[in-house]
Formats: C-alpha cells, structure tokens, sequence
C-alpha cells in the first residue's frame, strides 16, 4: 500500500486557479437576463404578494368579527346571569320576609284589627 503523498503548494495554486477558471467560465456561458421575463416574474410576484396581503386582511376582519361577536355574546350572558341574580336574591328576600316570624307588636296589631272587624260586623 503506497503512502499518502500531501499536495505541494504549486498543485494547491494550480487547483485553486482551475476552480476560478471553471466559475468564470460558467459566468460567462449564462445567457443574456431577458427583460420581458423578469418584467413578467415580478408582475408575478407582485399579483401574489397583493393576494396573500388581501388574504390577511380579510382574516383578520373575518377574526375581529368574530371576537366582537364573542364579546358580544358573553356581555349577553352577563346580563342574562345578573338578572337571574337579581330575580334569585328577591325570592331569597321575600321568601326571608315571609319565613320570619312576626314581632310582638304586629301580632297585637293583627288581633285587634280581627276584633275591629269582628265588632264592626255585630
């Protein structure tokens, strides 16, 4: 088996000069730029970005909308739930008026209008 033989520096500067030979060489075997075609590709690209740019807006507005509806939603339901509360808390009242049991006084003044009533009759 041979030995590894490591390139001398004219080899290194010859191979470095054929890669910059090749590069130029592919340069300059590019044809011409076609103006009417770069004209049309960015035509092209424009027509896209303005698509892509009416894209975003309308999902945006479409995701506003939709926000504002949720909004709009839960601001219903907010007032749907004070007013059980309000209607839940005068039952609680009134079924707390009606459960307490009368003082001494309004007693005394329900027995004498029952015997109010009951003279008046006789």
């Amino acid at each position: 088996m041979s030995s590894y033989k490591a390139p001398s520096f004219q080899d290194r500067l010859a191979a470095a000069g054929s890669a910059k030979q090749k590069v130029l060489d592919a340069l300059k075997a590019k044809p011409p730029v076609d103006e009417a075609l770069m004209e049309e590709k960015r035509l092209a690209r424009e027509a896209k970005e303005k698509a892509l740019a009416e894209a975003r807006a309308a999902k945006a507005e479409a995701l506003a909308k939709a926000k504002a509806e949720k909004e709009e939603r839960r601001a219903a339901q907010a007032a749907a739930d004070a007013e059980k509360k309000a209607e839940a808390d005068a039952a609680a009242a009134l079924k707390a008026v009606r459960l307490t049991p009368p003082s001494a006084a309004e007693m005394k003044a329900a027995r004498d209008a029952r015997y109010a009533a009951r003279k008046a009759r006789k």
